[in-house]
């Protein structure tokens, strides 16, 4: 695997749910086929050239040198570390990148620092060896295999992801789901209830739209189908007890 140096590892976040976060590889194999944010932020200031030049990720190779410096004087600001906004810490297929996230996350651990986890890969049984304030989630967005192979082709199987989740709730841990970007009928038909069933063990379901793409636009009921889906998510939460957390820009007027 390819990898970079970099001169800083930590910084606070613009994500509206998040806190510290951290990205210790540059790029992603998943594939997605949908409007990537982190690939259109990493090209737009010209850290990757193409589509496939994001698919070849580059691991950071002195992030644990970069944390050993960042966290004393850091600290005492963080109240949780996200994993990862702009890549993967699971990244499917890709063992190196899973040792790195481990030993990133004790060493956070280690001084106190919770760690909050989102991958579209497989999160390892070790994870149950960390501190039990870490909370870990999971992207589903489906339950369809032949969907997930058409849009996210590098990432690992719907069913493995929830299995995975469930075996660290199961050992006490938070866990959450982020149903984003959920996709409008004409890209795939499904039931949203079915998902959420099949997550019903965990503790967190972040629910959002899918921006920056022309057919969800041209699926003329856009607005008014992901204004019923986020009420139907918020309807279960309560229903479940729940947390709950509808992005931003999800719910919109339907006139």
């Amino acid at each position: 695997m390819k990898s970079i140096t970099r001169k800083t590892m930590l910084y606070k976040t613009g994500v509206e749910y998040g806190d510290y976060t951290m990205n210790h590889v540059l790029g992603c194999a998943h594939g997605c086929k949908y409007p990537c944010y982190a690939y259109m932020l990493k090209k737009r200031f010209g850290e990757i050239s193409s589509y496939e030049d994001w698919l070849e990720p580059r691991i950071v190779s002195n992030t644990l040198e970069l944390l050993d410096k960042e966290i004393p004087r850091l600290k005492d600001k963080i109240k949780s570390v996200q994993l990862c906004f702009t890549t993967d810490p699971f990244m499917y297929g890709f063992d190196e990148v899973a040792s790195m996230s481990i030993a990133a996350i004790k060493k956070l651990n280690a001084a106190q620092i919770k760690c909050s986890v989102l991958t579209k890969g497989i999160l390892p049984t070790e994870l149950a060896d960390c501190s039990r304030e870490n909370e870990y989630g999971i992207t589903l967005i489906s339950l369809d295999e032949m969907y997930r192979e058409r849009m996210e082709p590098g990432s690992a199987p719907f069913a493995a992801r929830i299995q995975a989740l469930k075996f660290l709730s199961e050992k006490g841990f938070r866990t959450w789901v982020s149903i984003e970007p959920y996709p409008t009928p004409n890209l795939i038909e499904q039931d949203l209830m079915s998902i959420l069933n099949a997550i019903a063990f965990v503790d967190k379901i972040i629910f959002g739209r899918t921006n920056y793409c022309k057919e969800v636009s041209a699926y003329r009921a856009h607005k008014q189908f992901y204004n019923q889906c986020a009420k139907q998510v918020v309807d279960f939460c309560i229903k479940h007890n729940l947390a709950y957390h509808i992005k931003d820009g999800t719910i919109t007027a339907d006139e």
